[in-house]
């Protein structure tokens, strides 16, 4: 049944605990359609195919975890980013869009969904506003065989830095571009880091701190956070909610 947009945003805003987060771009509404929403579609980016997908669909509102307007950017809607606002202003289709308030939270969260994939729960908290989280595996895995449940579990082939035979226990993670946290991850009590992507100096610090690096895809590591909201909403409010996947092999 149909849920108010208003209220819907307000309860989406208070579960997340959106206010408690410094980001880089605004978390609830971003742009604003019909105020009825029956059909509620999710993806990960508010790309101009997952907009069309989400029209054809006949969804009320999108749901997303990388939206629009981030620090930075140029504020002109021009070019792509016209052609997007354009298709969602001319289907009066609303758009939401949650950052770091998704990837944080304990239940839905993208950080909670990766640790559910790969068999642990995090006990520690680490890193800006305390994104980054720590758990113990209930068995010793190796390097390879963590690789390989990741791959089966999201279709993408991660990228070993590191030992691949070694056993590990406790491990370290934060989805998407987290790279940045390895640096601190690599001072913790940890056999091995795991996030989205990588950048250069990965590699040699992996070699010398002896913590093993996975890159398992920022899309990949973070299709788990709108799915998993979207089914608590679903839940929540009767709503009919699909999930659009637009493939990426970042």
């Amino acid at each position: 049944m149909p849920v108010n947009r208003q209220v819907l945003e307000k309860y989406i805003e208070q579960y997340l605990s959106v206010s408690r987060f410094r980001d880089y771009c605004p978390n609830g509404l971003q742009v604003e359609g019909r105020e009825p929403v029956a059909r509620l579609a999710t993806a990960v980016t508010a790309s101009l195919a997952a907009i069309e997908l989400a029209i054809e669909a006949g969804a009320d509102a999108l749901l997303v975890h990388h939206g629009f307007f981030w620090k930075g950017e140029a504020q002109s809607i021009v070019r792509t980013k016209k052609a997007r606002i354009a298709a969602l202003l001319a289907a009066d289709l609303n758009l939401f869009a949650y950052h770091l308030p998704l990837d944080a939270h304990p239940e839905v969260g993208n950080n909670a969904t990766l640790g559910q994939l790969m068999g642990v729960s995090a006990d520690t908290f680490f890193g800006d506003q305390m994104l980054g989280a720590v758990g113990t595996l209930t068995a010793p895995v190796t390097v390879r065989q963590l690789a390989n449940r990741l791959e089966s579990a999201t279709g993408r082939v991660p990228l070993i830095l590191g030992p691949a035979e070694r056993e590990i226990r406790r491990i370290g993670w934060c989805t998407g571009g987290a790279q940045s946290f390895f640096h601190e991850a690599a001072t913790l009590d940890i056999d091995c880091f795991v996030s989205g992507e990588s950048s250069e100096f990965v590699t040699h610090l992996a070699a010398e701190s002896g913590v093993t690096y996975l890159a398992a895809g920022h899309h990949a590591t973070e299709r788990g956070g709108v799915r998993a909201l979207g089914d608590h909403l679903a839940e929540r409010f009767d709503l009919d909610v699909i999930h659009l996947e637009v493939p990426n092999p970042v």
